[in-house]
């Protein structure tokens, strides 16, 4: 942490990163300290798994993990872990030496998935479904070694976005990637501190932090991925249309059963009318004309080659 002095020494364009950093991981930390706290993620004697793939995801979860260990009104331990799958050319040195440094205790799992996979999944077919099925057993394994209580994943609030899209395109579902759960087997509870956390601001976090990040591609060159479809997509709404993203994940955290159509989760065929007035009726679609608006750029959007339009709040 740099010093007034230190700070008070650096020039112009120095001072203006020093800024902008600050603020971007004082949001960041923010972020996943109000995840932690509105799903009560991490409790006191906790024994967290962090899930290290070698990505800026995972690493920007560790880091303010770290950070929120030494701050946080209650004691929990952390302890990283990396499944090195035998990917050809993953470089086996880059974590272990990054987390000695770092003082991380940390585990390096070595499991030959990559062959598995290979072999299963015809040339040509995209490899992450068995791969990520794989690699969750193994991890499951492992934090029934460890003790661990709790497996943090660095998935943030795109990824949750992407897997509802993707899953309403292509699975016929309504589901995403809950911030919190119990793993398949029943035995964990895994959490995603990440939830509430941009990617962008993800990506120059991880960059300013100069993280040795390994490449996700590895196992060859998936192209054809849905997943990507449905990010770039995303990405170019986000330049586009300011503040669809963010009103796309709101709507993840205000869900109304009776507006939609699934007749397990409301009692449609017991509904009468009982001649009272009903707030949450068909007046719910009554807002002709917008009461608000709502610009979601904040000052680092702003600096990017992108004009904002304005985004119509029809609440």
């Amino acid at each position: 942490m740099s010093t007034p002095q230190t700070i008070a020494s650096l020039g112009p364009t120095a001072k203006k990163q020093k800024y902008a950093l600050n603020k971007l991981q004082k949001r960041l930390r923010r972020d996943v300290g109000r995840a932690i706290e509105d799903f009560n993620m991490i409790e006191d004697g906790d024994r967290v798994m962090v899930c290290l793939s070698g990505g800026k995801d995972s690493y920007t979860l560790l880091d303010i993990l770290r950070f929120l260990q030494r701050i946080a009104p209650i004691k929990f331990e952390i302890i990283a872990v990396n499944l090195d799958q035998k990917q050809p050319g993953f470089p086996e040195h880059i974590l272990p030496e990054y987390l000695t440094r770092e003082g991380v205790d940390f585990r390096i799992i070595e499991e030959d998935t990559y062959s598995i996979v290979k072999e299963k999944i015809p040339e040509g077919k995209t490899t992450c479904s068995l791969c990520s099925r794989l690699r969750r057993g193994i991890l499951y394994r492992v934090a029934n070694e460890l003790g661990a209580t709790k497996i943090a994943l660095g998935h943030h609030r795109d990824d949750m976005l992407e897997t509802l899209l993707l899953n309403m395109f292509y699975g016929g579902t309504m589901k995403s990637m809950p911030p919190k759960l119990v793993s398949d087997n029943g035995q964990h509870v895994v959490i995603r501190p990440l939830a509430y956390a941009r990617e962008k601001d993800i990506a120059k976090y991880s960059e300013a932090c100069e993280f040795p990040i390994i490449p996700c591609n590895l196992c060859g060159s998936q192209e054809n991925l849905q997943r990507k479809v449905i990010k770039d997509m995303l990405k170019q709404w986000d330049r586009n249309h300011p503040g669809r993203i963010e009103s796309m994940f709101s709507a993840l955290q205000n869900v109304v059963p009776s507006h939609l159509a699934d007749a397990s989760l409301f009692r449609f065929k017991s509904i009468t009318a009982t001649g009272q007035e009903n707030p949450d009726g068909d007046t719910a679609f009554d807002h002709s004309t917008p009461t608000t608006y709502l610009n979601f750029r904040d000052e680092d959007d702003q600096a990017e080659d992108v004009t904002p339009i304005q985004v119509l709040n029809l609440s």
